[in-house]
This record gives structure tokens, sequence and C-alpha cells, in this order.
């Protein structure tokens, strides 16, 4: 028998879909600073819908009908009078699926690591998801023209962003590009941190600045359509992730492959729901 393990037999195919599944999934998992939910949460989307239904933070503003205080300009203590309402489209956004996937094939020689297997795939859907979100942050509010000084920066994006009435938490992604600067300024282990989620933000964490914890991203640079990008600083409802189930794996017999199909993929989507809610640093 040629093969160190059962499963890197072409025979053996229901036996290969564990593992390779299993690996895949936690890779996919591990290997996004976004996926996890903590910087932008997921909506799930059910079987059958190729998009999902928003609600818009802070769409709607409340009035004073009637009471001690005079109504403002516009609104009403008439009797029979309706104060001001906002239609279901003002108050929504509708985020569509993209379905995203990446295949390769494992021989029936060669000898690879099953679990190998699944890890390139699976980081590859995380790199794509990403890369995606990263996207999206571009379309965040553009800040003022960068300072050179980019803790002075960061502290001036938060201001921005509480001055809109922002009182959530905030988390701040800072590209490659600026991450020397960064360091420079905070030093390596001045700022302590709580719980994090998984591989990509325990290894990408720089520290926590004003109480943002600050996490450097590769896809940052390249993905926001930025000429220079610093930094992106916001809320959890800046930004939304609507997915069907989550990351998906399919396994297939190819005789023309002379191996078996490896197919990883997601139904994912991503938009902004308020760029005030959430700064980019960095140059048009």
């Amino acid at each position: 028998m040629a093969y160190a393990d059962q499963y890197g037999s072409g025979i053996n195919l229901d036996a290969l879909v564990v593992p390779v599944q299993a690996a895949t999934v936690f890779a996919a998992q591990e290997n996004s600073l976004y996926l996890p939910g903590t910087m932008v949460p997921t909506v799930s989307v059910p079987a059958g819908s190729a998009s999902a239904q928003v609600a818009l933070m802070g769409s709607v503003t409340a009035e004073i009908v009637t009471g001690a205080t005079a109504p403002a300009v516009g609104e009403s203590m008439d009797p029979g009078v309706d104060f001001t309402n906002q239609l279901p489209a003002n108050t929504k956004k509708i985020i569509n699926l993209d379905l995203i996937a990446a295949r390769t094939v494992l021989r029936d020689l060669g000898g690879v690591d099953v679990a190998n297997m699944g890890r390139i795939m699976g980081s590859s859907i995380a790199a794509k998801i990403d890369a995606m979100v990263s996207e999206k942050l571009g379309d965040l509010t553009i800040s003022a023209a960068p300072s050179g000084n980019l803790l002075h920066d960061l502290y001036r994006e938060i201001g921005l962003i509480r001055d809109t009435g922002e009182t959530g938490p905030l988390n701040c992604v800072v590209s490659t590009d600026a991450y020397a600067g960064f360091m420079e300024k905070i030093g390596s282990s001045a700022f302590a941190n709580a719980d994090i989620q998984n591989a990509a933000m325990r290894s990408g964490f720089i520290g926590t600045l004003a109480g943002v914890p600050c996490y450097v991203s590769s896809f940052l640079a390249d993905h926001s359509g930025l000429t220079t990008t610093n930094f992106a600083v916001f809320s959890q409802d800046a930004l939304r992730i609507a997915m069907q189930g989550g990351v998906n794996v399919e396994v297939e017999r190819r005789a023309a492959a002379v191996g078996n199909d490896i197919v990883a993929s997601a139904a994912f989507g991503v938009d902004v729901l308020d760029a005030t809610r959430g700064v980019i640093n960095g140059v048009a």
C-alpha cells in the first residue's frame, strides 16, 4: 500500500470527506478576521434566499408627541395627527449574497496529508472573505488628510465617530503599510486586551488604544480602493455580513483527474449599513 494514511486513497471516498471538511471549516474560521463575527456581526440567510434584509440602526428618530415639553417644529400635539414616520424602505438595507468557491484535486498518488489540503482550501475562503470586507471598509467615511501621526489620527477618527452619536464598542483594522508606524508609537507590549476569538485575531492583535482593539490586516491596503490606506475604525453597526449556512466542503470522485475533487464554498455578502459609524484613514 503506497498511502501513508487511509484518507489518501481514492477508493475510500467516504472516509476522505470527514477530515477534509473538518480541516477546511476550521482553517476558514481561524484565518479570517471577520468570520468570527466579533468585529462585523453576521446575519443568517435562510436557504432559498439570495439576500438578507438588515435593520439600519439610528434610522428612526424619537419625537415628543405630547407632554410637559413643547414639541419642536414638525412635531405635533394635535389629536388625530400622526407624527413623522419612516417607511420600511428607509429603515433597512438589502445585502445580496455572492457564491464564492475554491477547488483543488487530491490525486491518488502523492501522499498529501488531507488535513493540509483542507487548510489550503479553508485559508483560501478566509482570504477571499477578508478581501471582500476590506473592499467595503473603503466605503466608510473618508477622514481628513492624514497628519503623519497615526495615533493622533486614530484619536481624531474615534472622536468623529463618537460625535455622530455612536456609543457602542469600536474596532480598528490597521493596514500592513501603517503597521510599523503604529508599533513605533505604542511599543509591543504596552497595552493589554481581553478575549480574542481566533488565530487571525490573536496573531494580528496590536493593542488596545483609547479602548479600541486594533488588529493588523494584509488585505486592507490592497482592497480598500484608496491610494494610501492606514487604518479603518468602525462600530459593529457600520457594516454587516450575511451568510447562508457556513463554509461548505464537497468531495467527489473524478476519474479524469485520477483523484478526488475538493470544492470549498460559501454564500457570503457584506455591505456598509451606516458610513458615519466608521472612518477610514488614508488618501483617496
